[in-house]
This record gives C-alpha cells, sequence and structure tokens, in this order.
C-alpha cells in the first residue's frame, strides 16, 4: 500500500489541465466491443479504473494499442468467448466496478454475457436492478448463482420495446443503450440519464452507424441496426477533476487557472461553487480562481439555511458533494450537505472533525458544516482513503491544514485520478508518495 504525506499551508499558483473524464472513458471503451473494426480514443485518462479495463478487454481478445499522448486504438475483432465465463474473468470483474458497462456490449453483439457483483468505492449498496430489468425487457434471461455470485445471461433475440426506468442511472442507462443499438426495432427509454457522459456514448454510437435520437433529453430512442463500424472519438475533460480544484484553490488560498475546461458541459457546477462565496472568472474555456482570504456562504432568498443536495443531471453530480463539504469547513457561515444516493458516503466526515472542523452527522445522509472562516485552521492528521471522491477531498483538506498529515490507502485515489501529486507539486504543494 502507498501513502502520501502532506505539509500543509503552502500556496498553489499556476495553470492545471484537467484529465479525460473518468467516468466516459469507461463507458466509450466498453463500447469498442460493440464492433468488430477499429476504434480510436483520444483523451483517455491514465488513472487506475481506466489501466484494469483496458486490461480486462486485452485479456477478452481485443487488440490493444497505446498510441501517442492519451490516444488508444482498440480492435475487438477476435473475441475469446470462452473466456468470458471463466473464473479469472470473473474475479477481474469483481474488483472492478466499470466491468458492470460491459454487460451491454456483450449482449449487443455476443447474445451472451457473464457478469460478476462488480467492485469499487465502499460507499454503500449499489443496485444493478436498472440495468438487469432494461436488459430483461429487451429479451435479455438470467441464471444467478448464489454460490459464486456471477450472472450468467442469455439474448438470443433482442427486440426493442418502450421502457420506462425506475431511476435515472447513468451506468444503467448506458448499458441498456448499447444492448438496444444492434437489437431488433426500435427501443424508447424515458427517464433516462443524460450527463454529458452518457451524450457522448450516443454521439460516438451514431458515429459507428447507431441511430439515437433525443440525446442530451431523458427520452431516447433508438432504431436498431445490424452492425457498428470504427470511429474515432475524443473523451470530455473530467467535470469532477475541474470541482476538484475549484474547491483546492479556494481551501489554499491559491490562484489557479484551470485549462480546458469544457465549460457548457459543467453544468451547475460553478453556480453550487458559487453559493459557497467561491469567486471564479471563466476566460474562454478556462476557469481562473483568484486568492481567496475568505468566502462566504449564501443563505436561501427567504434567508434560511444554505443546503447543497445531489440530483440526476443537470443537477449537482454526488460525485462534487464530498468535496465541497470540505470547501464548507473554512467558510463564513453554515451549510447542510444531503448526499441522497449513497448511504456510506458522508461518513469520512470523522476524519474531518479530528483535523478541528465543526461537523454534525445528522444521519447517513446529512451533514451540517459550521465554517470557521478562515479563523481556524485544520490541523495535520493520520488519514485513510475510504473511496475516490472522500480521497480527493481529504488530500485538499491535508493541503490547507497546519502541519504535516499522512493519507494511506491512496489506491483509493489513483482509480480516479492522474498523477495527482505529480500535477500539485507543480503547482507549489508539497506532497510526496510513499509505500
Amino acid at each position: 500500500m502507498a501513502s502520501f504525506i502532506i505539509e500543509g499551508g503552502h500556496k498553489l499558483h499556476g495553470e492545471i489541465t484537467p484529465q479525460g473524464a473518468k467516468n466516459e472513458a469507461l463507458e466509450v471503451i466498453s463500447a469498442i466491443l460493440l464492433t468488430a473494426e477499429p476504434v480510436i480514443i483520444r483523451n483517455v485518462p491514465d488513472i487506475l479504473d481506466v489501466q484494469n479495463l483496458i486490461n480486462l478487454l486485452s485479456k477478452m481478445g481485443v487488440h490493444v494499442k497505446k498510441l501517442a499522448g492519451h490516444d488508444w486504438s482498440f480492435q475487438a475483432d477476435d473475441i475469446d468467448l470462452a473466456y468470458l465465463g471463466s473464473q479469472e474473468f470473473v474475479q477481474r470483474c469483481s474488483a472492478l466496478r466499470g466491468s458492470i458497462l460491459l454487460l451491454g456490449p456483450q449482449l449487443g453483439r455476443f447474445h451472451k454475457a457473464c457478469v460478476a457483483k462488480p467492485g469499487g468505492d465502499q460507499i454503500g449498496r449499489r443496485r444493478l436492478d436498472t440495468h438487469f430489468i432494461g436488459v430483461q425487457e429487451l429479451g435479455a434471461k438470467f441464471n444467478y448463482s448464489i454460490g459464486s455470485g456471477v450472472y450468467e445471461i442469455d439474448a438470443n433475440e433482442l427486440r426493442g420495446k418502450y421502457m420506462l426506468l425506475d431511476e435515472a442511472s447513468v451506468t444503467g442507462t448506458a448499458n441498456i443503450i448499447m444492448t438496444a443499438v444492434l437489437a431488433e426495432g426500435t427501443t424508447t427509454i424515458y427517464n433516462a440519464a443524460c450527463e454529458p457522459y452518457i451524450q457522448q456514448l450516443c454521439k460516438m454510437l451514431n458515429a459507428m452507424g447507431a441511430r439515437i435520437t433525443g440525446i442530451g433529453s431523458n427520452l431516447l430512442t433508438i432504431e436498431g441496426v445490424k452492425v457498428l463500424h470504427g470511429t474515432e472519438h475524443t473523451i470530455l475533460p473530467d467535470m469532477i477533476e475541474v470541482g476538484s480544484f475549484i474547491g483546492m484553490a479556494a481551501m489554499t488560498g491559491s490562484d489557479i487557472t484551470i485549462k480546458n475546461v469544457s465549460y457548457d458541459n459543467l453544468g451547475i457546477i460553478p453556480q453550487s461553487f458559487s453559493r459557497l462565496g467561491i469567486q471564479m472568472e471563466r476566460i474562454g474555456d478556462d476557469i481562473h480562481i483568484p486568492e481567496h482570504q475568505h468566502y462566504e456562504v449564501s443563505s436561501f432568498m427567504d434567508g434560511s439555511t444554505m443546503s447543497l443536495a445531489d440530483a440526476p443531471w443537470p443537477g449537482l453530480t454526488p460525485d462534487l458533494l464530498s468535496i465541497m463539504l470540505v470547501v464548507a469547513t473554512q467558510a463564513k457561515g453554515s451549510v447542510l450537505i444531503h448526499q441522497k444516493m449513497f448511504e456510506s458516503r458522508l461518513f469520512f466526515v470523522d476524519k474531518l472533525i479530528d483535523m478541528g472542523a465543526q461537523i454534525i452527522l445528522c444521519d447517513p445522509h446529512r451533514a451540517v458544516v459550521v465554517g470557521h472562516d478562515n479563523q481556524m485552521k485544520l490541523r495535520g492528521a493520520k488519514l485513510s482513503s475510504p473511496d475516490i471522491r472522500a480521497g480527493i477531498a481529504l488530500l485538499i483538506a491535508a493541503l490547507s491544514a497546519e502541519g504535516v498529515s499522512m493519507i494511506s490507502n491512496i489506491e483509493q485515489i489513483d482509480r480516479g485520478y492522474e498523477d495527482i501529486e505529480g500535477r500539485l507539486t507543480a503547482l507549489g504543494a508539497a506532497i510526496k508518495r510513499i509505500q
């Protein structure tokens, strides 16, 4: 296991460019299984979850080639279908949450799939019902082995159908789309997720020959086609990294410019940070965050306490609430953080309380943060990263704290953030990785 040693209190300065979006990368890389022709994907983030997915595809028989920079070439023209039911495949899938995105492409092209209960963040139950019910509506049949925790799925005949999803699951929507593009007839998905990552997946599939309309809305119509072709696709900048850097700049009182953020795809994120009192300036497609001595939490128009809650797109992504909670610890004023989607994601606040933060954990979903207004700094501590987003939130806390902190289990951070210590050191952070 590796750890970070962070000396807090250093102001950062300069420019930083966000990596390619992790969540989009997992979707579009999985989609390469839908064609036997070459697919080139650009701006692929060099992070642990993506590396593990690419390694898994290579084991399945995909011809994988690293091109210049962050570009990759994939060709799935010789898939080892026997490997898909092997114990090794099951073990690899169980260690990677993103492996669930292989379900749709396997069913769409090969009419069968083997899916293990996926791994990933320990943030509470993350049900797969939307995925499974959706592909069952299209004709898939399930056989579940309780002993091995493996789902064996057959889909000899896939037919399009109207469906109303019980929740706007991003990965669930992605799997249904990737199953439906090669099904017979027309599929209509109502209450579909419409995040930029889903929009990007649909645009890539259309470039491959799919017929998807309603992109950007929660009502998608998919006319099935017989075959898909190769294409080239560029992944968007990671909106969660952009939000992480906004919060980091404010917490450390730093002057930072975030380059090439694809501002029009950030949705409500800049506005949500503005509610915490963080000032920022849009310069073309860049965001400049000036040095903040103080930032004050807004109140609602009726004077009531500000609350920030996650919601399906175009609402606030749940992946940023951990960062906003940390940023609020040094704001002037109080804020209620309401994490609706995951029942264990706020449990890292005990570590912030040990660092001197004033936080009341009301229940697994709600926490009240009473800001210090930079009058009392957090103090260094020994910490452990429970998941990707809590990990980066604790790193932001450590960068702003007085003294030295150590964060263990940073493999969780590596799953979602590329060379984070190298990029932050270039801005002036004092951070070192140790084994």
